[in-house]
This record gives structure tokens, C-alpha cells and sequence, in this order.
């Protein structure tokens, strides 16, 4: 029965169990005399209410009068002067019930950021002789070499050095598949490693690595409000003396009336007991306790998704977000060079790769590297003779005493060979063999697997403009923009203009939209630390965070944990779905609240129906703000 809650909750549950005999028992005891009745009755509302009567005396105290705790008591003590034991202990009971389900909904949400609290690793390993040793991660300066073993966290970004295995980045990214690391393999901390020891060289302190990072950014998210939740806490300040009042009015000004104007006896008890049952109507418990909930939950929901969000607020704009503006290399695309082509090769392809990649042997540039990978075979670094590099333009190597030039047109002009035009947009690496031109090699950066899709979701979603920033040239900026299916694309262009161009975009939609009072939101989605002051200047910003640099994960609002652009609209998506609960428990929660309190004006609202426009509907909207817990992926 207790099992999974904590021992709050099941301390909750034991007083309500026991409140609930004691509420039963008041009904058996009907026909005993009036104090037993009473003794009963103050058992089981020192039960279930105490820890209410504690907060509404020490709130007082320190002079935070009008709450929802000074409200309860006020109600419930009320009720039990007039003789109304039943009320002023069920009042008291049903709402224990309310705090019990929403501390289980807080709970169910907190389950999820939990989860990736339990990345954080507790201890690292460093080999010292023939032992390892355990030491705190916040000791670890960088470049030192730990040991992870099989099943442990990697507690500390880094670069392995020694060893091959596969990782399980669950925790950090929401994606089922482990990923294969090797020596040269860049890894981050809390991912768990499965098949194989492992030796890393740390590239960042414990405090700056990866999981220290996700952890403070969702211990923080609860700090920034929004401004639905800016409006329960205004709503309530000025709300809650408000009605105190209105229950005074109405406990004492309709009997003056009816004994001064009308000569008739006051009847005091029957206006106090509906000034009472005002009091409890109005407690605005179902606004107060639901909306911060619906955020949390909503906030859970994402980081289960590996969507993290910093704050409420973040999550309450991304709703509006009716402009997405992305960047292009690491974004979109993989921000890694492949070959995707080979043209007028007299040889066969994987010939033209031994040559052009055992050419580039020793070079470190991209290009080098993507025509490296691309050889399936075994560079033979005997076979090299000679490598001279000219800057910029490409290199000249003796290999197998055959003279290969392998780079773009400017260095076959000057070696006064012909090459021929390609069509294809992207890198063209010309290959030349002793004079003689041997075709050109294709080099592109790949679209993400999802890119395509993601555009798809966004439109399907209501984001009415696409657009893309990028730094690369036109063509290249042109053709990508078109593959992907975006509305609007502009290169060349140095971080300062990509700002620029967003302010522009975003004052264009102020003057645009309602007089300059209401415009949609715009988000920007990076991953370079270029991108850092777009994104720190956009309505939201959104960073890649498995890959991108800790700049814009920084600046940004959102971070995507597995570099997915399909997640940007898994997140306005559940932004949307986190208020369109919020808008049903406001409207839901002050629309009954007010139809009962007019009944309770005229004297047609009884102690049972006030116990449910308060505590009812409280119970009601917690369950509903639950709803944002679960997410369903696109």
C-alpha cells in the first residue's frame, strides 16, 4: 500500500485514514450527547488540520495574514462554533485529500528529474602503480587520465585514450540506442559505459563537465516564473482580503439591515454561517497549487524527453513561437564532411579514394579526415614518398613514384592541368595523376537524419516562417534550404548580422501583429559558440547540448540533450499542451468558484457544495495538471 512514497506522504495518508474514521464516526455518533460529539470532532480536526492551524498562526506572526491557510481555519472554526461538527472536520479532511494528490503528482514529476540526478557520479578512478584509486571528481584537474570500469558513469567530460565500448546515453538524451566509442572518441559525463573498461583523458573540470551543467540548469528551472504563474501570485495578494472581506459584509451588514430597516430579528447564525461558507469557496487553492504544478510536470515531461527547459517562463513563450530561425552547420546538418560523389573517374571510385586519401595521409583539415573515412582500405604510409602542401589550395605527394595532386582548381591551374566543371554543390576535390586529370571527389555536409521531418512537424504546428542564417556560401545555403523545405535563407553571414537579422525580424512581427501591444514568439535554434549572442538575443533561444558548444548551451533557454531538430517541435508541442492546461484550470477553477459564490450570497450554497468548489476542484485540477506529465513523441 505505501509502497514508492515518501514519508511525508505516508504520514499524510496514515492522518487521513484516521481523520475518515473519526468523520464516520461523528455521523454514528449523532445521538450521544453534545460532548462527546465535540470531543470527536476536535480529535479528528487536530488530526488532519493541525499542521494547516500551525501555518495560518505562524504566517500571522510574521504578518502574512490572507492565505489560504488563514481561510481554512477561519472557515472551519467557524463551522464548529455553530455547531457544524461534521463540516469543520470534512473541510479540513478533504482538502489533506487534495495536498495528498498533488504532493503524488509533484512527486511524479520529480521521479523524472530525479532520474537525472542519479547522473551524477559520486566518485572518479585514477590509476596509481597497480591500483586504482578513488577520489572526489571536483579534485580531477583536466588532462588527467581516469579509469571508467564496466557499469560505472563517466564522471567527467572527456577523450578516450585507451579501450572500446559502447555507452548508454539514456539519461542524458532519451535515446534508447547506445552509442560505440573508441580511442580519439569525445565523451560526456553521466553516461553509463556497458561492454568495456575504459581510460579517459579529462577536458574539463568536474564543475564545467557535461552532467554539472544538466543538473544546475533543471535545479533552476523553477526559479524563473511565468507569467501565468506572475498572475496566480498577483491574483491571490490582492484576491484573498478581498473576499475576507466580502465574508465580513456578509456576516454582518444583511442582519443590521433586517434589524435596523426592517425591525426584524437579525439571524446572526444563518449570515455568519454563509459569510463561513463563502470563506471556503473562495480559497483559491485549485489556482494556487495547479499552475506552479502544471509547469513542473510539463518541465518533467520534457527533461524525460531530453528536452531541458530553464524555466517556466521559456516554456510559456515556446507556445507562441510562431518563427523558427535556425542556423545551418550542427543544426541542420552534421557538421561533418562526406563524400557524397565521384565524377569522370577513369579508375574505379575506391582507386581514386586510395589515392586522394593517401595523399592527404598526414593532414589534419576536415577535407583530410572525410577522405580518410571515406577509403575503406588500409593507408600504406611506405608508399608515400613526398607530401608538399600548398596553403589553401590542396597538396602534391609522390606516391608509388606517380606524382598526385589532389585539391581544388586553383592548384590544378597551376600545375597547368584542365579539370572539369561539376554541377554538384558543395567541396570539389579535383584528383590529378602525373599531368593527367583523374575526376573530382563530391564533399558535402550531411543533413541530420530528422532535419527534414523536423521542418515538416514545425509547419504542421502553426510556425508560419522558417528560416535559415548560415555563414556558408549561397549555393551551398540555397540548396540545403530548399532540401530541407525552409521558407527563408540568408549566408554569408558573421554573428553580428545574424542578430542583426533577428532583431529586425522580431521588431517587423511587433509592428505587424495587434498595434506593437502583442507579437508571436521567435525562437533561434544553434550549436556553435558563434551562435551564443543569437541566442541569448532571440524571444527563445534553443541549443544543441550533446554536441554544441558550451557557449550556446549557456546562452540558450532550451537544450536539446541528443542534437535532434525533430525535438524542436516535440517542445512547442508539449509547451502548448502544458497551457492549454493552465487556461482549463484557471477558467475551470475561478468560473466555479464564482457561480458558488453567488450561490453562497443568497443562501442556496450548502457546507458540502463549498467543500467541493474548494477542495473539489483543487483535487480536479491537480489530476488535470498530472495530464503534463505524459508525453508522447512525434
Amino acid at each position: 500500500m505505501f509502497k514508492g512514497m515518501t514519508r511525508k506522504q505516508r504520514k499524510t495518508l496514515i492522518r487521513i485514514l484516521i481523520g475518515l474514521v473519526l468523520f464516520l464516526s461523528l455521523h454514528l455518533a449523532e445521538e450521544l450527547p453534545l460532548p462527546v460529539q465535540l470531543t470527536i470532532c476536535l480529535i479528528g480536526y487536530a488530526v488532519v488540520g493541525y499542521d494547516i492551524v500551525w501555518k495560518a498562526v505562524r504566517n500571522i506572526g510574521h504578518g502574512q495574514i490572507f492565505d489560504e491557510n488563514f481561510l481554512m481555519v477561519v472557515a472551519t472554526a467557524g463551522a464548529i462554533v455553530l455547531g457544524e461538527f461534521h463540516e469543520g472536520v470534512e473541510v479540513m479532511l478533504f482538502y489533506q485529500i487534495g495536498e495528498f494528490f498533488q504532493s503524488y503528482a509533484v512527486g511524479r514529476s520529480r521521479k523524472n528529474i530525479t532520474q537525472l540526478m542519479d547522473i551524477r557520479p559520486d566518485c572518479a578512478y585514477i590509476e596509481q602503480g597497480d591500483e586504482l584509486v578513488q577520489v572526489d571528481p571536483d579534485e580531477i584537474p583536466v588532462g588527467t587520465v581516469i579509469t571508467v570500469r564496466t557499469g560505472e558513469k563517466i564522471p567527467i567530460d572527456g577523450v578516450v585514450v585507451e579501450g572500446e565500448s559502447t555507452l548508454n546515453t539514456a539519461a542524458l538524451t532519451g535515446e534508447s540506442m547506445p552509442r560505440e566509442v573508441f580511442p580519439g572518441s569525445e565523451v560526456i559525463s553521466g553516461c553509463i559505459n556497458m561492454t568495456g573498461p575504459l581510460k579517459i583523458r579529462t577536458t574539463k573540470e568536474f564543475g564545467e563537465s557535461t552532467v554539472s551543467k544538466i543538473l544546475e540548469l533543471v535545479e533552476n528551472s523553477g526559479f524563473n516564473k511565468s507569467n501565468s504563474e506572475r498572475f496566480i501570485t498577483r491574483f491571490a495578494r490582492i484576491y484573498t482580503p478581498i473576499v475576507v472581506f466580502g465574508a465580513l459584509i456578509v456576516a454582518i451588514i444583511p442582519p443590521l439591515v433586517r434589524m435596523g430597516l426592517m425591525g426584524l430579528a437579525p439571524e446572526w447564525n444563518d449570515w455568519v454561517f454563509r459569510a463561513l461558507t463563502f470563506l471556503v469557496i473562495s480559497c483559491p487553492c485549485a489556482l494556487v497549487i495547479s499552475i506552479p504544478l502544471s509547469f513542473f510536470a510539463g518541465i518533467g515531461g520534457a527533461s524525460r524527453s531530453g528536452i531541458l527547459i530553464k524555466g517556466a517562463n521559456y516554456l510559456e513563450s515556446l507556445s507562441k513561437t510562431r518563427q523558427v530561425v535556425f542556423d545551418k552547420t550542427g543544426t541542420m546538418t552534421k557538421g561533418v564532411f562526406e563524400v557524397v560523389a565521384i565524377h569522370h573517374a577513369p579508375v574505379d571510385d575506391q582507386k581514386l579514394l586510395e589515392l586522394a586519401a593517401h595523399a592527404e595521409a598526414y593532414s589534419t583539415h576536415p577535407i583530410s579526415e572525410c577522405l580518410r573515412r571515406a577509403y575503406k582500405g588500409t593507408i600504406d604510409t611506405d608508399r608515400i614518398e613526398s607530401i608538399k602542401e600548398h596553403g589553401g589550395h590542396g597538396i602534391v605527394a609522390v606516391i608509388d613514384d606517380c606524382t598526385v595532386i589532389v585539391g581544388n582548381e586553383k592548384l590544378l591551374k597551376e600545375q597547368g592541368i584542365k579539370g572539369m566543371f561539376c554541377h554538384s554543390h558543395g567541396t570539389i576535390v579535383h584528383v590529378a595523376v602525373d599531368g593527367a586529370y583523374f575526376g573530382h571527389i563530391v564533399i558535402r555536409d550531411m543533413l541530420k537524419p530528422t532535419s527534414v521531418q523536423a521542418v515538416q512537424a514545425l509547419h504542421q504546428n502553426g510556425v508560419r516562417e522558417t528560416v535559415m542564417l548560415t555563414g556558408d556560401r549561397e549555393e551551398v545555403a540555397r540548396e540545403v534550404a530548399n532540401e530541407l523545405g525552409i521558407t527563408d535563407v540568408q549566408s554569408g553571414l558573421l554573428p553580428e548580422d545574424k542578430v542583426r537579422i533577428v532583431e529586425e525580424m522580431m521588431a517587423k512581427t511587433k509592428e505587424k501583429e495587434a498595434g506593437g501591444k502583442h507579437r508571436s514568439i521567435l525562437a533561434f535554434v544553434g550549436d556553435g559558440i558563434n551562435d551564443a549572442p543569437v541566442l541569448a538575443r532571440a524571444d527563445v533561444g534553443i541549443a544543441m547540448g550533446a554536441l554544441g558548444a558550451d557557449a550556446a548551451i549557456e546562452a540558450a533557454d532550451i537544450v536539446l540533450m541528443d542534437d535532434d531538430p525533430l525535438k524542436i517541435a516535440e517542445a512547442i508541442r508539449i509547451s502548448r499542451k502544458c497551457m492549454r492546461i493552465v487556461r482549463e484550470n484557471i477558467v475551470g477553477a475561478i468560473g466555479i468558484k464564482v457561480l458558488v459564490l453567488v450561490l453562497s450570497a443568497i443562501g442556496m450554497a450548502t457546507m458540502e457544495l463549498a467543500i467541493f468548489a474548494d477542495v473539489g476542484v483543487m483535487i480536479l485540477a491537480v489530476l488535470n495538471a498530472m495530464r503534463a506529465l505524459r508525453v508522447n513523441s512525434l
